[in-house]
C-alpha cells in the first residue's frame, strides 16, 4: 500500500501514525527537556565526519574526473559505427558523473555547515516546531544549481505540529538503514509542501525510538523522563549556552521555546514584530 502523502516519496516504508503507541526510551539524540519544550540532536559528530569524509572526497575526485573524461570524449574520431559507440558509452559516464557531483556536493555542504547537531525543538505547550538548519540538510534531491554557491544558505522556520506527519523511509544500502521524515502537509490535506529531517539513518528498531519519545512527549505521557536527555531539565541555560547561543537562532523563537499557551506565544511575537 503506497504512502497517503503526495508526492510520494522516494524510498517508502511506511506512513507513521501519531499517538503514544510507539515503543520509546531514553534516547543519545535528545539533547534536553522541560515540561514545556524538548530537542533533538539529528547529527551526531561521529556520523558528520564520516559522511563528510565520502561525501568531500568523492565531490573533489569527481570535480577532477569529468573534466578528464570530456577531455578523451574530445579525442575520439565520429568517422565509423565502431567509434560511436565508445562515444556514446563515455557521453554517459559523463551525464551519471555529473549526476553524482549534483547529489555530492548538497551531502558534502550539509555535512559540512551543519552546527552542533542541528537540534529540533518540539513545544508541547503550543503545539509548534523549531528548525534551525542548513538549507541542504532538508531530504529533497531536486535543487537550483545556484544555491551552490550559497554553501551558509540556512532555513530557520516554525512548524505546527498538527501539520508533521511522520515517514520511515530506507536508503537502499545493503544495511538496512531507515530515516524518520517529518512530511509537512497543507492543512486539512495530505499534500507534502515541504520535509524536515527527523531522524537519519539508523538501524532497526532504534530509527523508531525518537518517533516514539516525540509522539509521548507532544502528548503529555507519563512513561518519558524529562531527565532523559543529555542535558537534564535544570541544565536549560547551559543547554542554550552550549547548543543554542550563536547559531543563528531568533531571540523571539528561543523566548518561544518557552511558551505555554497560544496566547503567550502571540504576546512573544508581538513583542518582536514577528509578522505572521
Amino acid at each position: 500500500m503506497p504512502s497517503q502523502y503526495r508526492p510520494q516519496i522516494l524510498g517508502w516504508i511506511g506512513d507513521l501514525d501519531k499517538g503514544t503507541k510507539y515503543i520509546t526510551g531514553a534516547d543519545d539524540r535528545l539533547l534536553y527537556a522541560n515540561d514545556n519544550y524538548c530537542a533533538f540532536i539529528r547529527k551526531t559528530k561521529s556520523d558528520q565526519i564520516f559522511y563528510l569524509c565520502i561525501s568531500l572526497s568523492l565531490s573533489i575526485s569527481l570535480i577532477f574526473i569529468i573534466p578528464l573524461v570530456i577531455y578523451l570524449l574530445t579525442w575520439l574520431p565520429l568517422k565509423s559505427i565502431d567509434s560511436i559507440v565508445p562515444f556514446i558509452l563515455l557521453l554517459i559516464v559523463i551525464i551519471c558523473f555529473i549526476l553524482a557531483l549534483y547529489l555530492m556536493i548538497p551531502e558534502c555542504y550539509q555535512n559540512l555547515f551543519t552546527r552542533r547537531g542541528s537540534p529540533i525543538i518540539f513545544n508541547r505547550k503550543t503545539g509548534k516546531v523549531y528548525v534551525n538548519e542548513s538549507y541542504f540538510f532538508n531530504f529533497k534531491s531536486l535543487r537550483n544549481p545556484l544555491t551552490f554557491f550559497h554553501p551558509n544558505k540556512k532555513r530557520i522556520k516554525e512548524y505546527d505540529w498538527a501539520h508533521l506527519q511522520g515517514v520511515a523511509i530506507h536508503n537502499f544500502s545493503p544495511y538496512s538503514l531507515v530515516s524518520i521524515i517529518l512530511m509537512v502537509c497543507k492543512p486539512h490535506s495530505h499534500k507534502t509542501i515541504d520535509h524536515i529531517m527527523l531522524d537519519p539513518a539508523r538501524n532497526g528498531i532504534g530509527s523508531y525510538l525518537v518517533w516514539g519519545w516525540v509522539n509521548n512527549f507532544m502528548c503529555a505521557n507519563d512513561l518519558i523522563s524529562l531527565n532523559d536527555g543529555i542535558y537534564k531539565w535544570e541544565q536549560e541555560t547551559q543547554f542554550k549556552k552550549d547548543i543554542i547561543k550563536g547559531q543563528g537562532w531568533p531571540d523571539w523563537m528561543v523566548e518561544a521555546f518557552n511558551a505555554t499557551s497560544q496566547k503567550e506565544l502571540a504576546d512573544i511575537k508581538h513583542k518582536y514584530n514577528v509578522k505572521p
